[in-house]
């Protein structure tokens, strides 16, 4: 009887993220070290780079054994805000998730939206292109796997809620309409007005609305058709054979007003985060008094609570860990000393090239580096510093320049590994099946990007 052929399953994301961590570790052997000089930036006070002033160095403290290890305790510290928040926004969620509050809404709404099931769908992924916009990035995860239980109890697959929430932060983080973290940082480092240029992103983000939306609706299409197309069919096949929908929870007069709080914290944290210049330690401190505020209203005590508090915050637990060994890349980086190497090549590559085929380069080198550095701001003030005085040398607007680094960075958050892997394992979807439904939608994407930037030099979009 012949052997049963065993399919490829994605390694677990530790495994994977150690692998690109021994293999930029392999990197700094390889690549030549080097330098440039940073000045503190007038404006921002952040440093920035001295176009010119690149030297190669010597490499000495070659990154050995324990610094390889020791680099996911440096990447887990440099991840503390970020790790911190999501261990804090998931506890006090599921502080009200434990009351109900979401189960009861949740039936109330599939009660009142029969038929209209893709309504939603839309309405969800509208919501995400919106946290997109505002620039959440990690400030959405909590809410990933809210939403993903919700679209599957509108019967449809984790992937599709999976799509809703990755696809739909990506359109919105990419278009850059109010993201300080890319849109606001680079505009400040090259002396653009904030947020200028406000008109053309909007019409880039209609445009990559639309590509993202059709993607999940054609993927819905497939599923319904036969649900053995789905990419996560072993338990969606269960959930299809299964007609409850669960529990009914009552909706109370209590769970409403759980509710009302919820949707009044979210849009604080929406003010907060646009006009009261609040990061994520200020959003972990609001959930910190939501929950409490909540545990009140619901009398619960305070040991309850904390067991609550603490059983949402082990859900992400694996997850948070991920965010320090990607971190952990970045240090290993940093320590080679060939971060810079890699900015000076751009550089000299760029040299005598035209507009168009400098801005591919541009666009195809920010694409490419995110798969190591997937820290926006961090990278914009490694590399605008030296795309800006390449645009002035070609004659390529600075909000061009802005523009391609921008959609450059973006998508890819949500495809390559050290930034995807995270928000899979948040979603409960595995990478690998991630891949299979995304390569053709973020392909898509990262062309209408491209297509967006050249338009943008051909009009010369500025002010300058």
């Amino acid at each position: 009887m012949e052997a049963k052929k065993k399919s490829f399953k994605m390694p677990h994301v530790f495994a994977v993220l150690l692998i690109l961590m021994l293999f930029t570790t392999i990197l700094t052997y390889v690549v030549p070290s080097g330098q440039f000089e940073r000045i503190a930036d007038p404006t921002t006070g952040r440093p920035i780079l001295v176009p010119g002033s690149f030297q190669f160095v010597e490499k000495t403290d070659m990154i050995g054994f324990m610094d390889f290890f020791s680099s996911i305790y440096t990447g887990m510290v440099e991840g503390g805000i970020i790790i911190s928040s999501l261990l804090i926004l998931s506890g006090a969620l599921f502080v009200i998730e434990s009351t109900g509050t979401f189960s009861a809404g949740i039936h109330s709404l599939l009660g009142k939206t029969k038929g209209k099931e893709f309504s939603m769908v839309v309405m969800f992924y509208s919501v995400f292109v919106l946290f997109g916009v505002l620039g959440y990035g990690e400030g959405a995860y909590p809410f990933y796997p809210l939403i993903v239980g919700v679209v599957m109890a509108l019967g449809y697959d984790r992937m599709t809620g999976a799509a809703v929430a990755l696809v739909g932060s990506a359109v919105g983080f990419t278009s850059g309409l109010v993201n300080m973290f890319t849109t606001g940082i680079s505009q400040q480092l090259v002396g653009l007005p904030l947020f200028s240029g406000m008109g053309f992103r909007a019409v880039g983000l209609v445009i990559f609305y639309v590509i993202g939306l059709a993607f999940i609706y054609s993927y819905i299409k497939k599923v319904k058709k036969d649900p053995n197309n789905s990419l996560t069919k072993e338990e969606y096949l269960v959930q299809k054979a299964s007609e409850e929908k669960g529990e009914i929870v009552e909706l109370t007069n209590t769970r409403i007003m759980g509710l009302v709080g919820f949707f009044v914290l979210v849009a604080l944290q929406g003010y907060g985060a646009l006009k009261l210049g609040w990061g994520l330690p200020q959003i972990s401190g609001i959930y910190v008094v939501f929950a409490i505020i909540m545990a009140a209203i619901f009398k619960i005590g305070p040991s309850d609570m904390s067991m609550r508090f603490t059983k949402g915050a082990e859900r992400v637990l694996g997850a948070a860990m991920a965010i320090g060994f990607a971190r952990a890349i970045m240090v290993l980086l940093t320590a080679g000393n060939i971060l810079d190497t890699f900015i000076y090549y751009l550089s000299e590559s760029l040299m005598g090239k035209g507009p168009v085929l400098t801005l591919l380069i541009v666009y195809f080198f920010v694409t490419i580096f995110n798969f190591f550095v997937t820290s926006g701001s961090g990278k914009a003030v490694m590399v605008m510093p030296i795309l800006s005085p390449l645009g002035n040398l070609l004659n390529i607007n600075q909000q061009v320049m802005v523009l391609a680094y921008q959609y450059g960075d973006g998508f890819t958050n949500f495809l390559w590994p050290a930034g995807a892997m995270v928000c899979t394992a948040i979603c409960g979807v595995d990478y690998g099946a991630w891949l299979k439904y995304a390569w053709k939608t973020f392909a898509t994407l990262i062309v209408a990007g491209y297509v967006l930037v050249i338009i943008a030099n051909k009009i010369g979009l500025g002010p300058f």
